[in-house]
């Protein structure tokens, strides 16, 4: 259980990571066009939001994650 619910989190904010980069170039774009500047994207700070991103995930997973690896299913289904 410990395993799915890291996976599940690590998941998650991994694809919102690069959600939200994408929206981040793109509304760089969008607005360089209406300024008349230009975006400057580098490699390592692509890098370093998509590593943030999954560390967070992985922050977040492991306490809710090993508060359900430790219950006892049974108990746990009882009050669903």
């Amino acid at each position: 259980i410990l395993l799915q619910f890291l996976i599940e989190a690590m998941t998650i904010t991994l694809i919102g990571g690069i959600l939200g980069l994408a929206l981040g170039i793109g509304g760089g774009q969008l607005i360089g066009m209406f300024t008349g500047s230009q975006a400057i994207l580098s490699m390592e700070s692509t890098i370093v939001s998509i590593v943030i991103s999954s560390g967070i995930g992985l922050i977040f997973g492991v306490y809710p994650a090993r508060k359900a690896s430790k219950l006892d299913p049974i108990e746990a289904l009882r009050y669903e």
